[in-house]
């Protein structure tokens, strides 16, 4: 379960990734081969000077400041980084380093030996068919497990009565149930929180480009602009990439845990069974 969640997220971001970086190769490549195309233009339709008119002047070299400045080669990763910063890049790497150790915490708790260990229960019901009950509630008082605790908690109220021992095997299923609900609805809070940053990191992304269309008059600069478009798509991209995966782990484990519940109180009942007609007395 866990490999094929995270690597079919893997594979999503790489695909972003790739087409992203190709789009930019393709938009470098174009705006190259855009300005030859003007000046072929140019060359075709232009026309000789007259015999008897004077030379034009010579142009004057264009200082060095004036000059433009030559395009830095930048990594994907780095383009990345520049464009959430520090800020959004360190809540994002919490967010998804919580979301992995979440993810294996209630993978590992929602196991079958933890809930229900079928060991457990071909044990119990050979102590109970021996009419062997002290053993059968020692073996289910040291296990663990939250089968083991459901049986042992109505073989210790059997003494009172079968319904008493009944209630007391559904407080202590409740109990464990609300525990491993409880660890998984952090995964559905960061699978809400993520989408949330990045709608922030938009609002925040467009604000910046915005203020420098203010600031920079007709003709403002293209790579500020560009560095709050970035920021918006970025930020977005990586909320949502940390959301889908955080809400699909989360609903596959809670169905998971639901039905492994279910059969706890499924097996805790037909053992129990057997004990209905006791009354005062065990």
């Amino acid at each position: 379960m866990r490999h094929s969640s995270f690597s079919g997220y893997e594979t999503t971001s790489w695909l972003g990734i790739v087409t992203v970086f190709l789009a930019l190769i393709f938009f470098s490549l174009a705006v190259p081969l855009g300005g030859v195309g003007i000046g072929w233009a140019q060359d075709d339709v232009e026309v000789d000077p007259p015999v008897d008119a004077a030379p034009p002047p010579a142009a004057a070299p264009a200082p060095a400041a004036a000059q433009e400045e030559p395009v830095r080669d930048m990594s994907v990763l780095a383009w990345i980084y520049q464009a959430l910063g520090p800020g959004y890049m360190i809540i994002f790497l919490a967010l998804s380093f919580t979301l992995v150790a979440l993810f294996v915490m209630n993978l590992l708790t929602a196991r079958r030996e933890n809930v229900c260990p079928q060991i457990l229960l071909e044990s119990f019901e050979g102590h109970l068919n021996e009419k062997q009950y002290q053993e059968a509630y020692e073996l289910a008082r040291a296990d663990e497990s939250m089968l083991g605790m459901v049986l042992s908690a109505g073989l210790a109220k059997l003494s009172a009565g079968y319904a008493p021992a009944v209630e007391a095997m559904q407080e202590v299923g409740e109990e464990e149930n609300m525990k491993l609900e409880h660890r998984l609805s952090y995964m559905a809070l960061i699978g809400t929180i993520s989408p949330m940053v990045g709608l922030f990191g938009t609002v925040h992304g467009m604000i910046a480009s915005f203020q420098v269309i203010a600031q920079g008059g007709a003709t403002p600069k293209a790579s500020d602009l560009a560095q709050g478009i970035s920021t918006a798509l970025f930020t977005t991209l990586i909320g949502l990439a940390i959301a889908i995966p955080a809400i699909a782990a989360f609903n596959i484990l809670k169905n998971r845990v639901a039905r492994l519940v279910l059969e706890v109180g499924i097996y805790s009942e037909d053992l129990m069974s057997r004990f209905q007609t006791v009354g005062g007395s065990k």
